[in-house]
């Protein structure tokens, strides 16, 4: 069986292949959902496009559930301490989830043109507000939490909600909309088709461009701007650390030091921008299958991209950087982890079995003729 280090980098792996499960199924949803009143020039049209992801939006969602679930499990310190300090957030977060379920519902159950664009709005919300949330949160955990752990390792935070919109974390929010557009405008022009998809084509261009330019503005920052950390005493990664004996030194450029030990790691952000235009290119060539698989990667690069820039650092402190959250000393216990880890082999395989077969079954366009044979039954 596994050690206990080779447990936890698993364990950090799995983490991170939800939080890239959920960006890449629930990422073009929400796209979908910021593109709806835009997109979507008459009630038909945008009939269409919520009904490209009706039979599976929720089944998408679940892997969110799926990420928090695991985190609790694995990383409770994690969660612990990310849920208590950006409280008013996730509850801005959760707040638009919910306006999806009752949009999806209701839309369509009346003909009044006003009932059904307050509904396209709500969708439109249920889209923005998700897609700013965790963009705004992943820009705060890069640039580091003002928390600090007392010797219970109780985390009281410094900040406060405003705190939270700095210009580095606003430039991810910028990042993660256009991506999402990108992605999501990607899977329109895969599942439908005229005029739609031609406008949902020139989406791909424009937000492609402007990922590009903030995804590059970002790495430039990182690189040369923005503090980073860096743990200088020595860790037994074979045993939990004590989580305040560590030192742990910030600034600027520290990100980087990764790409030094391992230059392997400079494919993710290479494949992020290049992918972006084999996107455009794909598209242009109504190669949209391709194209949306291309999207995919990007998305999952911009991930690993992030996550091997700070590894081993999962939360690290701006206030007091001996408190930041490692791989090393903010994991579960053995038993724990290795409990979770058969439960995981056993059903991690059946939940992807069952996604797959899910979406052969639902391949194919969505068309204005399936609305108009359809106005009773789909969304």
């Amino acid at each position: 069986m596994f050690d206990f280090e080779t447990l936890r980098i698993i364990w950090w792996a799995i983490l991170i292949f939800l939080v890239c499960g959920f960006a890449v199924m629930d990422g073009f949803d929400l796209g979908i959902g910021m593109l709806l009143p835009f997109l979507g020039k008459t009630d038909a049209e945008r009939r269409v496009m919520l009904n490209t992801i009706g039979p599976t939006w929720e089944g998408n969602q679940t892997w969110l559930v799926t990420l928090g679930g695991i985190s609790f499990g694995a990383w409770s310190l994690v969660y612990a301490t990310l849920f208590s300090g950006a409280y008013t957030g996730m509850l801005a977060l959760l707040f638009g989830l919910f306006l999806r379920p009752v949009g999806f519902d209701y839309r369509s159950k009346l003909p009044n043109p006003r009932w059904r664009s307050a509904w396209d709005w709500a969708l439109f919300a249920g889209g923005l507000v998700p897609a700013v949330v965790l963009s705004l949160a992943a820009g705060n955990v890069i640039i580091g939490l003002p928390f600090q752990l007392d010797n219970e390792l109780r985390s009281s935070f410094s900040g406060g909600f405003w705190d939270l919109f700095q210009p580095f974390a606003l430039l991810c929010v910028v990042v993660g909309l256009s991506l999402l557009c990108l992605h999501g405008a990607v899977f329109l022009h895969w599942r439908t088709e005229a005029a739609l998809a031609e406008r949902a084509r020139r989406v791909i261009v424009y937000s492609a461009l402007m990922f590009v330019v903030s995804f590059s503005v970002a790495g430039i920052w990182i690189a040369f701007s923005l503090d980073g950390y860096r743990i200088t005493s020595a860790i037994d990664t074979r045993i939990i650390t004590p989580l305040l004996s560590k030192t742990v030194v910030k600034a600027n450029g520290l990100w980087m030091n990764n790409y030094s030990t391992y230059p392997w790691l400079m494919l993710s952000p290479t494949f992020a921008i290049i992918g972006a235009g084999l996107v455009v290119f794909l598209s242009a060539k109504r190669h949209t299958g391709l194209a949306f698989i291309s999207s995919s990667l990007v998305v999952v690069c911009v991930i690993l991209t992030a996550a091997g820039s700070m590894f081993p650092f999962m939360i690290p402190s701006s206030s007091s950087p001996v408190s930041s959250l490692t791989v090393w000393d903010a994991s579960a216990s053995l038993y724990t982890m290795k409990l979770l880890f058969f439960a995981t082999v056993l059903l991690m395989p059946i939940v992807m079995a069952y996604t797959v077969w899910v979406y052969r079954i639902l391949r194919g366009k969505v068309t204005l003729a399936d609305i108009e044979k359809n106005q009773h039954v789909l969304y």
